[in-house]
């Protein structure tokens, strides 16, 4: 059973990509349009499905991606079903490195690339601040040095948003957390790709030691394991795909909490085997709750990150309430 949750997973993933690229206010023939981009060519269906359609679904499927297989990792390290991806800080700095560029107008002729390498950049900050405060690799020390630097990028977020030159940008600064894959083109992939690429490798170069984590610290050290460079490379692997997710699409709740633990039980609670269901489930949460933003009602625009905290909430909710009852 185990074996088939991959390829039906690929199968979901394939079949809502499609869907995503079929939605929309302008009905257009999807294959035609793609091949017409494809070829250069400037017509109707090709703009509306390679210039607009294509960069929100693949974002959306690569955000996904990212904040499932970062949650799946970090809760597999911190042996911590609650651990969030937002617990190392690297969403904190993220969304602070962004808002400062929304803040001081700066490198405003680079467009939305200049927000997402200042995301990138404060998250690797915040990374840095966490590592060095905590000082080792410790499951407690990690939980406690990230929820600080948490705090404070938190606080000095706030204090930006309080100081915003206008209401006008505070009010742009406030829907850019609020999270969304529209309005973002292709260029957007070459600053996630990379930190993409490389997060989910280094996380994957460690799946030996999130199974071996599985049944002890000492046990995972007596199997020749090196738990604390192995652990810092998975905080900084999750570090990358938090960074790089929050710069350019902002915060999307709940996924990396939520997904881990509704794949947890159909890879038999194995953390090496739960990495790739985790990321290609984000995928599909992401990219289906996108789907389901552009399906409401014309108007304002609900946006992404508030419309999956809306679901994970209280299916989290639920979760929680299902293993109460077992307990009791």
């Amino acid at each position: 059973m185990s074996r088939l949750i991959t390829p039906g997973l690929i199968l979901c993933l394939l079949a809502v990509m499609l869907i995503s690229l079929h939605v929309g206010s302008a009905q257009v023939e999807v294959f035609t349009g793609l091949y017409d981009w494809l070829q250069g060519t400037s017509n109707r269906a090709a703009i509306i499905i390679g210039d607009i359609r294509l960069p929100r679904t693949l974002l959306a499927v690569a955000v996904g991606a990212a904040l499932g297989m970062s949650g799946a990792a970090l809760q597999g390290l911190l042996r911590n079903p609650l651990a969030d991806p937002s617990l190392v800080g690297a969403s904190q700095g993220a969304a602070l490195g962004a808002a400062t560029i929304f803040y001081f107008g700066l490198f405003s002729s680079s467009g939305g690339l200049a927000t997402a390498f200042a995301g990138l950049l404060g998250a690797g900050i915040a990374l840095l601040l966490m590592l060095g405060l905590a000082g080792s690799a410790r499951p407690s020390l990690v939980i406690m040095a990230g929820l600080a630097i948490s705090t404070l990028t938190s606080a000095a977020l706030a204090m930006v948003l309080n100081f915003a030159p206008n209401p006008y940008a505070m009010q742009e600064l406030v829907f850019w957390l609020l999270g969304s894959v529209a309005d973002r083109g292709l260029d957007s992939l070459t600053i996630l790709l990379p930190a993409l690429i490389i997060g989910a490798a280094l996380i994957w170069q460690q799946r030996r030691l999130l199974a071996g984590l599985s049944l002890g610290e000492q046990v995972a050290e007596s199997m020749g394991l090196a738990v604390g460079k192995g652990s810092r490379i998975i905080v900084l692997g999750a570090a990358l795909l938090v960074g790089s997710a929050v710069s350019v699409a902002g915060n999307i709740g709940f996924v990396g909490l939520l997904v881990p633990h509704l794949m947890r039980p159909l890879v038999g609670h194995r953390p090496d085997r739960l990495l790739i269901p985790s990321a290609l489930a984000g995928a599909f949460l992401v990219c289906l709750a996108d789907i389901a933003v552009r399906m409401l009602p014309p108007g304002r625009e609900l946006k992404l990150g508030v419309l999956t905290s809306l679901i994970g909430a209280p299916v989290f909710i639920w979760l929680v309430w299902r293993d109460r009852k077992r307990w009791l």
